[in-house]
């Protein structure tokens, strides 16, 4: 029998930039991260800056369901 994981959850991180500028863009589309967080420690929803590779910079991802 495998032990559960406690606290620990996976998630799914999506870029928030929704601009309408697709000229910047390299393709269409929506670019997501999937990632853990400790439920316990961050009950909120997170937000991370990482690297969009459709908006080719940086961008805000937040945490979707």
């Amino acid at each position: 029998m495998a032990k559960s994981k406690g606290a620990r959850i996976v998630i799914t991180l999506e870029c928030s930039n929704k601009t309408g500028d697709f000229s910047k863009k390299r393709k269409p589309g929506v670019f997501r991260y999937t990632t853990t967080k400790n439920r316990r420690n961050t009950p909120n929803r997170i937000e991370l800056k990482k690297f969009c590779p459709n908006c080719n910079q940086h961008c805000l991802f937040k945490e979707i369901k």
